[in-house]
């Protein structure tokens, strides 16, 4: 039996909580990306509909983040989509997707606060799953038995 650095014992399969963790990364990438292209849209076609109040250093024209938005939404929803099916290269794309989304709506926040919050939180639990759990999700996929003892052989 060998252990892996954080002293989690991977030679028995792999562990179903990691697993669902990577799918609720996947599918919480997904979902923040189509609201992503939804704000974004919203900012493009609405000029107005973002207020901003005193000066501020990231001060764009709401056209300008509104196309940020819908740039960073298309790659976030890629890479959620990318996760969910398998790719073992998905997952440093749906880090780096989640850090590039954290930071935009860290500038977003005099704009949006709350839901550029939400979105910075839902960024930070996406890349704690991937980075946790991620060769769980690998294992699983690879057909190795959940645990020791499962009936299944894979020869």
């Amino acid at each position: 039996m060998s252990a892996s650095s954080r002293g989690v014992d991977r030679s028995g399969g792999w562990n179903p909580w990691a697993v669902g963790a990577t799918i609720f990364a996947s599918v919480m990438l997904i979902v923040g990306g189509i609201f992503q292209i939804i704000q974004g849209g919203v900012a493009i076609f609405d000029d107005g509909y973002f207020v901003l109040g005193a000066n501020y250093v990231f001060e764009f024209d709401q056209t300008a983040w509104g196309w940020i938005h819908l740039a960073i939404g298309v790659l976030v929803t890629a890479a959620g989509l990318s996760l969910l099916r398998g790719a073992t290269w998905a997952r440093a794309v749906a880090v780096i997707a989640a850090g590039v989304s954290i930071f935009s709506n860290f500038l977003f926040i005099p704009y949006s606060p709350i839901w550029s919050l939400t979105t910075i939180a839902m960024g930070v639990a996406v890349i704690w799953a991937v980075t946790m759990h991620g060769q769980d999700a690998e294992t699983m996929r690879s057909g190795a038995p959940s645990t020791p003892n499962d009936p299944r052989t894979y020869e």
